[in-house]
């Protein structure tokens, strides 16, 4: 298995993110959107060792996604692997319970006939009683979460390789298109980690500039309004606590993020 990442300033993220997944015994390859931080000094270390490529992809000062969906498209027909995985460096998937890591888990939905794979998605966040996860440790800081299911799929981009191409764009990466498509009846699991302080999210979203064409097709509408006032964080009690992956619990799923919904 291969994940196809893109990355933009994620020095936050991309260590813990790619140790994570060549520990699940998946490979990766790096599409960095010109990073002004260390995103690919630190990515560069683990070439290698299961980081199989680094892509520069030119930035003209305005956040374009689709372009960066239309290359991981080609990147599905020109890699070796047998099955892919379109993810962002603030996402942790998961396997099932039961199944020690990613890749073994993904091969039993491969004996099964099946070719695609939709993830459930749990939201971390920080909260009014602690703010402040930014920091190397924020996943042993950050231990609050809510489920987070606007749609069913949502997150269905894992998916065999396929000889005759596959379409991420459409859906702006959430449901990955192609004939004869069996998705898998259960989705895995996927930590994701939203922002880690409220000036992270101002620098994340708010002083993001996004593409004007795809503000109109109605793509990041909800991230471009955000304004740093409107910030707020939950408290505690209207999360729950992280305990293990296995006990992650789905029922009862937001439909919006909070801080994107006033």
């Amino acid at each position: 298995m291969t994940a196809l990442l893109a990355t933009f300033n994620e020095e936050r993220f991309i260590r813990h993110c790619l140790e994570h997944l060549l520990s699940q015994g998946v490979s990766v390859y790096l599409l960095d959107n010109s990073s002004t931080d260390r995103t690919v000094e630190i990515a560069r270390e683990f070439l290698g060792r299961g980081l199989i490529g680094i892509e520069e992809l030119p930035r003209d000062g305005f956040y374009r996604w689709g372009p960066i969906l239309r290359r991981k498209e080609e990147l599905a027909a020109e890699l070796e692997a047998d099955w892919f995985l379109h993810i962002d460096a603030d996402e942790f998937r998961l396997p099932p319970p039961g199944h020690s890591t990613l890749a073994e888990a993904l091969a039993g939905v491969d004996r099964a006939g099946f070719n695609a794979v939709d993830f459930q998605e749990f939201t971390f966040v920080p909260t009014r009683e602690e703010p402040d996860h930014d920091h190397e440790l924020f996943l042993e800081t950050m231990r609050w979460y809510y489920p987070f299911s606007p749609r069913r799929p949502n997150q269905l981009n894992a998916w065999k390789r396929q000889s005759g191409g596959v379409d991420l764009a459409s859906s702006a990466g959430h449901e990955v298109a192609f004939p004869g498509l069996r998705p898998y009846p259960e989705a895995f699991p996927m930590r994701h980690y939203l922002f880690l302080s409220v000036e992270h999210a101002i620098e994340k979203y708010v002083e993001r500039r996004y593409d004007p064409g795809e503000l109109e097709a109605g793509w990041h509408r909800a991230r471009a309004a955000l304004r740093a006032e409107d910030i707020t964080l939950l408290p505690q009690v209207e999360l729950r606590r992280y305990e293990s992956d296995a006990l992650l619990d789905a029922s009862e799923p937001r439909t919006k993020h909070p801080v994107f919904a006033s």
